[in-house]
């Protein structure tokens, strides 16, 4: 069994790599996404991307900044199959993950201005913004301090494998391929 985290920039191809890994070689997916957004619901709070950041970073705060990605990975753990966690968003995910057996991490990125493209067309609550609000929500999320809050670039810095998403959706699947005929039993 193999457990896969994804990270990497707003718009950057997260979806699509799991969409791969669900579709083409039968990984089971586990969302922090649909874990914060439970919550939203259940706060009775509007579902945009000021909602995930928050009650994500207090969700962190209450039970860990590694409070999520631990809860999904038992998860994952429990089903016995290969499965991905995505978005890994703070340093103290990817430690804890890291300390895991079969635990790798995934980053994958792009420029600005294609992945601005492709939210636009994803069309989700979170991705009906302004460019320059899609450029100050990544700066927001880039960088931090703070445990509980997100910080990108770091755990993009601390990925075992990167993959980079400015060309087709094949090119992408060409670099998964590759990374997974070397991880994968």
């Amino acid at each position: 069994m193999v457990i896969i985290g994804i990270t990497g920039t707003l718009g950057a191809g997260k979806g699509t790599i799991v969409e791969y890994l669900i579709s083409k070689k039968g990984f089971l997916h586990f969302s922090v996404r649909a874990f914060v957004t439970e919550e939203i619901v259940r706060r009775e709070l509007e579902i945009n991307r000021d909602s995930m950041v928050l009650v994500a970073n207090e969700l962190r705060a209450l039970n860990g900044p590694a409070y999520m990605a631990e809860a999904l990975f038992e998860r994952a753990q429990l089903s016995g199959k290969n499965c991905i966690i995505e978005s890994i968003r703070t340093p103290a995910e990817v430690e804890i993950l890291k300390k895991k057996s079969t635990f790798y991490l995934f980053a994958v990125d792009a420029r600005p201005e294609i992945r601005y493209k492709r939210i636009r067309e994803r069309g989700s609550e979170t991705d009906r913004v302004s460019y320059q609000n899609f450029l100050d929500n990544e700066e927001r999320e880039m960088e931090s301090n703070d445990p509980n809050h997100q910080n990108i670039r770091l755990c993009i810095d601390m990925a075992d494998f990167v993959f980079n998403n400015d060309k087709s959706i094949n090119n992408l699947q060409v670099q998964l391929d590759g990374v997974l005929d070397k991880i994968l039993p």
